[in-house]
């Protein structure tokens, strides 16, 4: 087993990965398989990686939370600067947008569970955003105060 940083090159996310040799690495990049953790992109490379080499200083592995922090803020920041907000309207846009009524385009919003599961099963791509990845919602400027 081996393990590699690895890079995006479209949204700079850096994550690290297993894999079962350098072949195997090699393999699955041309095959396009290995895919970005926070954009699903596959234009990922290995990172310049440093050797371990032992010194004074000691450090310990790093913080999986805080690994996860700046993942998931990188994550909130990609979707919030690149895909339309639109309410509870979600499933209406989905739904058009499949079925090219309106034009493509990335899209967030909220949906019910049942239109969630109808969604499903007419082969409307849609995936639910982990709630550490979902941006604050914007502002109703006729409804603030």
């Amino acid at each position: 087993m081996i393990k590699y940083a690895l890079i995006c090159a479209d949204c700079d996310a850096e994550f690290d990965a297993w894999f079962a040799s350098s072949e195997a690495y090699d393999d699955q990049s041309k095959a396009g398989q290995v895919a970005c953790l926070a954009c699903d992109g596959t234009n990922v490379s290995k990172a310049i990686m440093a050797p371990a080499v032992s010194g004074t200083k000691k450090s310990g592995p790093p913080d999986p939370q805080k690994v996860f922090g700046k993942l998931a803020a990188k994550a909130r920041q990609h979707v919030a600067e690149n895909f339309d907000y639109v309410g509870d309207g979600f499933a209406t846009e989905a739904r058009a947008m499949h079925y090219g009524e309106t034009e493509h385009k990335p899209i967030w919003g909220e949906t019910t569970k049942e239109d969630r599961e109808a969604l499903k099963e007419e082969g409307v791509p849609a995936e639910p955003l982990h709630p550490a990845f979902t941006p604050a919602k914007p502002r109703d400027e006729d409804k603030l105060n």
